[in-house]
């Protein structure tokens, strides 16, 4: 996450001066300068060592058959082609845990790497970056501008082109080993018009997991969530049995209070993206959960889409993420945060900040401890 840093110097007062002093007095008045001086160092000890601490961020080396790139993506495309192969961008920044994982445990499975080398080319995308880009269509960005055009939100964001230069797929945060190999096998030959990727997924996840949904006292029918009366936000929780990241976050995210908390002033509805449950839209129409999923491109379980009072969507959450990353998203949305601020990561990384300066410690990596004082969970204010 980008930072400013601030420098702060001081410089001696011009209107202070010693010449009609005694020598007594003088040295008085030193000694007690000293003192102030020493007293305001003291404090500014105190408060930097009150200052908590930021756990959990981790520093990615990327692999070397990554593809050194001149930045001009349809030439990139046109070059994966001639291969037989497809581009992906690839969006990261330093200290991104969701990266390292991507990194370490998905491209250290020998399967996994033989298949993006054999069948795609790679190309990193620091979302914090100055770098001058070439977007399909010949428009120019850096980095950064082109990572906000794009709203990436979270990284890893995973951009998957075919050869006509449209982009198939895209992974927003991360996915675990067997989803991510689900994503290559339909990324590295399907298109669109072969069906949606979650259905692939649909027919083809196989992980030992809870055989029905998670259910929580939290949920409500999606009719009554609609009414803004008293909560403004509606949280659709778009899920489906036999799904383990399911039962990963119902049992060891959301049951933290740091993410309880966010989520009891929304409305809560869970949705079996596979159902035939009718459900009514904040338009009037009904139509069935499944059919809803696909007309919101919902390809991946959970998913967690977040609307306004107006059925407007806000956000929304997609891939795997631990505590304190939810904690953030819930509280983005209910702060109304978005309409001031539209980078999710910034606003994340002065939330962290925030906390810190309380002389909390934030673990970014931690399900239990996102948020601690002497190793005791907190829920902030």
């Amino acid at each position: 996450m980008e930072r400013e840093n601030c420098v702060f110097s001081s410089k001696s007062h011009p209107g202070i001066g010693f010449s009609f002093m005694t020598p007594l007095f003088k040295h008085k008045y030193l000694f007690a300068l000293l003192g102030i001086f020493l007293a305001g160092m003291s404090n500014a000890t105190l408060a930097s060592e009150a200052t908590g601490a930021f756990l959990g961020a981790k520093d990615t080396e990327h692999p070397d058959w990554f593809k050194e790139s001149f930045l001009d993506f349809e030439d990139d495309i046109d070059e994966a082609a001639a291969e037989d192969k497809r581009l992906v961008l690839y969006f990261y920044q330093a200290g991104c845990p969701y990266c390292n994982a991507l990194i370490e445990h998905n491209f250290t499975q020998r399967d996994i790497v033989e298949t993006m080398q054999s069948h795609f080319t790679v190309v990193s995308i620091n979302m914090w970056g100055d770098r001058e880009v070439v977007q399909v269509g010949g428009r120019s960005f850096t980095e950064k501008t082109l990572a906000a055009a794009l709203s990436v939100n979270f990284t890893p964001t995973l951009l998957f082109f075919d050869e006509n230069k449209k982009v198939i797929l895209r992974l927003n945060g991360y996915y675990p080993p067997e989803d991510f190999r689900l994503a290559l096998d339909w990324a590295k030959s399907s298109s669109p018009a072969e069906g949606a990727f979650s259905d692939y997924l649909a027919a083809t996840q196989t992980s030992a997991a809870s055989p029905t949904l998670n259910n929580q006292t939290f949920f409500a029918p999606l009719p009554e969530a609609w009414d803004a009366a008293s909560r403004p936000f509606t949280a659709v929780y778009f899920e489906q049995t036999n799904c383990r990241q399911c039962d990963i976050m119902h049992q060891q995210v959301l049951s933290q209070p740091v993410v309880r908390t966010q989520i009891d002033k929304m409305h809560n509805v869970q949705l079996d993206i596979w159902s035939s449950t009718p459900v009514t839209l904040p338009d009037g129409r009904q139509i069935e959960s499944r059919a809803w999923a696909k007309e919101m491109g919902v390809k991946f379980s959970p998913t967690i889409i977040f609307f306004d009072s107006l059925g407007k969507e806000v956000l929304r959450m997609e891939g795997a993420f631990k505590s304190f990353h939810t904690h953030g998203i819930f509280r983005y949305v209910n702060d109304r945060a978005y309409e001031q601020q539209p980078s999710f990561q910034r606003y994340l990384g002065d939330l962290a900040e925030h906390y810190r300066e309380q002389g909390l410690d934030v673990n970014i990596w931690s399900y239990d401890l996102a948020v601690s004082k002497d190793n005791q969970p907190v829920v902030p204010d």
